[in-house]
């Protein structure tokens, strides 16, 4: 975290995508293990049905995998066919994992070359402002995805942290502030909620 997200160049299910192209807006950027498979498929209907909802918040979508350009197509026409599920947003394909080994998406002591379930949420700048990974065998919850993005959205003025469980138009908590804790030692300084979710 806080490093610049490395640039890259590569084709995808939406056309060539340079990763440049997203400054100035958050980016969601996300990996995943294989093509056709039972997680990988609930997690791209789960986010394709959250798309608008990132999109109204002001965060782009992309994913990535090791699998070729036309197995992502198959899969997206699959998913589409058998679900009713439109995937709005660009696929990577990583054939040569060059993009997977610069974000550290593939394990170097893995049996096959499939990424990790990796999430890389970058900021308007191109820094890398949160991360998590999940083991192959574990979905994540698209939800929770969108929620870390707009508290990370939420909190990059500085006037604010957010608390547990935060959601949009929740109380924020007030940062710690030493000035504030020495002149009120009696009070909640240490966990003050405030207005302004």
């Amino acid at each position: 975290m806080g490093d610049a997200a490395p640039v890259f160049r590569a084709r995808s299910t939406r056309g060539d995508i340079d990763l440049s192209r997203y400054r100035g807006r958050w980016l969601v950027f996300f990996s995943h293990p294989a093509d056709f498979t039972p997680v990988c498929t609930s997690e791209f209907i789960a986010l394709a049905r959250l798309a608008p909802e990132f999109e109204a918040a002001g965060f782009a979508l992309l994913g990535l995998s090791v699998d070729s350009l036309f197995a992502h197509v198959a899969w997206m026409r699959a998913i589409r066919e058998t679900f009713g599920v439109d995937v709005p947003f660009p696929i990577i394909e990583d054939p040569s994992m060059v993009i997977g080994r610069a974000y550290g998406m593939i394990d170097e002591r893995a049996p096959d070359s499939s990424a990790v379930r990796a999430s890389y949420f970058i900021d308007p700048d191109g820094i890398i402002r949160a991360m998590n990974w999940y083991p192959m065998t574990v979905g994540r919850s698209a939800d929770e995805m969108l929620r870390l993005a707009t508290a990370l959205k939420r909190v990059e003025a500085g006037d604010a942290v957010t608390p547990e469980g935060w959601r949009p138009g929740d109380p924020v908590l007030s940062p710690l502030d030493e000035a504030t804790a020495l002149a009120e030692p009696e009070s909640d300084w240490f966990c003050r909620r405030i207005k302004g979710g």
